[in-house]
């Protein structure tokens, strides 16, 4: 039962942050300027296209599809293996990207009094944390 609860918890997070970034790839701008990493001057670090949202918003769904998979919710016969190494992949991606670049997004980021670094202090990067060792939990039940 708590695999199920977890999974369900992790899947539908990542189903949430992929609407976000395919509504921006469909144009939406809501939350797309807060969510770009800037200079202390106010230029922006990345200056993402529509595509690189569309790129990040299915790879997020694939993650949210993956869980329901791990949970059994979906029914697809995989390789144990597959499972595991996949599981333990989206883990430490969203725990690098809660430790971040040592310069503009993480726990460890230097520039920190812009909008952008504090929403990624606040939310940002704690909710990649709580994906990351959420992923591990899944990984140590199942």
């Amino acid at each position: 039962m708590l695999i199920i609860v977890a999974g369900t918890i992790q899947s539908l997070i990542l189903f949430l942050l992929s609407i976000l970034h395919l509504s921006w790839a469909f144009g939406s701008s809501w939350g797309f300027e807060n969510s770009l990493p800037t200079h202390e001057n106010g230029e922006k670090v990345l200056s993402p296209k529509k595509k690189d949202s569309a790129i990040v918003g299915i790879g997020l769904l694939m993650f949210a599809l993956f869980y329901r998979i791990k949970i059994g919710i979906i029914p697809v016969e995989l390789p144990g293996w597959v499972l595991g190494t996949a599981g333990w992949l989206i883990a430490i991606i969203f725990l690098l990207r809660a430790m971040g670049d040592f310069n503009y997004v993480g726990f460890f980021k230097k520039v920190r009094e812009t909008d952008f670094a504090i929403n990624d202090s606040k939310y940002y990067s704690p909710l990649c944390l709580g994906l990351g060792l959420l992923g591990i939990a899944i990984e140590l039940i199942v």
